[in-house]
């Protein structure tokens, strides 16, 4: 969906209000909860559309949102260091929290990005190479924190400056790909045969235990797997998880993420990766916001300190 420029200008009033609210601290919970009363005063064909995908995300399972209030020309340079974080209750920064919080609670992980609400995804010249939102080779489909047991129901991602070069984020459906599977791959896919392991910043949490990668109903699964971290415990496992990706990668899509273009994810039924491109690290660079959404945060309570937004 488009925002009509009169919508833009509201969102743009609403974002500049919270940014302005004391202490304009993004992990405050005050400033958190000032927020989440704002957000229910987006204009109403905003709303709709997100209520809409929060209902149903629809085969893609992807909603897009463009003509954003984002102003580049008042952007500083894009970071480029390891683990940088929006802690400032900057203008983009209220934008990627009003619609997060339309469709449910923004939460983060203490030992992701230190525990930041809204985490920037930007090329890091010393994680070039890795498999990580850091990185500039192209990253694997993967779903959101696939290891943890309290994984995001949504992923956000706010455009606030574009890559000079066509990197796109790639997004594949198991709704989409469910045709394409073999009822014996859907069955082993549906039984705790496969292990994630935790990215090294999560190294503290618990072992990792079999899981299936296909839950729920039988027509409309529940997806978590990590194609890079993910693995089979016995070869008729391991065939069927490459037959997945086979599937996935058929039926991917690419979007190019421009300024003022806001992406969200369902992280239950869609995989997530990138395309390789080659940073300038010269200020320029491309540069989003990341935010997690929760739907259900009583979910986690018991792994978030004092009813707060940061999950251990």
């Amino acid at each position: 969906m488009s925002l009509s420029d009169t919508d833009r200008l509201a969102v743009g009033v609403l974002a500049e209000n919270l940014s302005a609210t004391a202490p304009s601290m993004v992990d405050d919970l005050d400033w958190l909860a000032a927020a989440r009363r704002m957000s229910c005063s987006l204009p109403p064909a905003l709303g709709e559309g997100l209520r809409q995908f929060r209902h149903d995300p629809g085969a893609e399972g992807l909603l897009s949102i463009t003509n954003l209030p984002i102003d580049g020309t008042v952007l500083p340079p894009t970071p480029a260091v390891a683990d940088s974080v929006q802690r400032a209750g900057t203008v983009p920064a209220a934008v990627a929290l009003l619609l997060g919080l339309h469709l449910g609670e923004v939460i983060a992980y203490r030992e992701e990005k230190q525990g930041a609400l809204v985490q920037d995804v930007v090329p890091v010249p010393s994680l070039a190479a890795s498999q990580s939102n850091g990185g500039s080779v192209p990253l694997e489909l993967h779903t959101e924190n696939a290891f943890h047991p309290n994984r995001p129901d949504y992923v956000g991602l706010l455009c606030l400056r574009g890559a000079s070069d066509d990197v796109g984020t790639l997004v594949c459906s198991i709704r989409r790909a469910l045709a394409v599977l073999e009822e014996p791959d859907l069955t082993t896919l549906a039984e705790p045969r496969f292990v994630t392991a935790s990215p090294p910043s999560f190294r503290s949490g618990a072992p990792a235990s079999a899981h299936a990668i296909l839950s729920g109903a039988a027509d409309d699964p529940d997806l978590r797997v990590d194609f890079n971290a993910t693995t089979a415990v016995d070869d008729e496992a391991r065939q069927a998880l490459r037959r997945l990706r086979d599937a996935m990668m058929a039926v991917k899509s690419s979007v190019v993420l421009v300024p003022g273009q806001m992406v969200f994810l369902d992280n239950r039924i869609v995989v997530h990766g990138r395309s390789g491109f080659t940073p300038r690290y010269d200020g320029a660079d491309r540069w989003l916001h990341r935010i997690f959404v929760h739907l259900d945060n009583r979910r986690g309570r018991e792994r978030r300190d004092g009813n707060g937004a940061v999950l251990s």
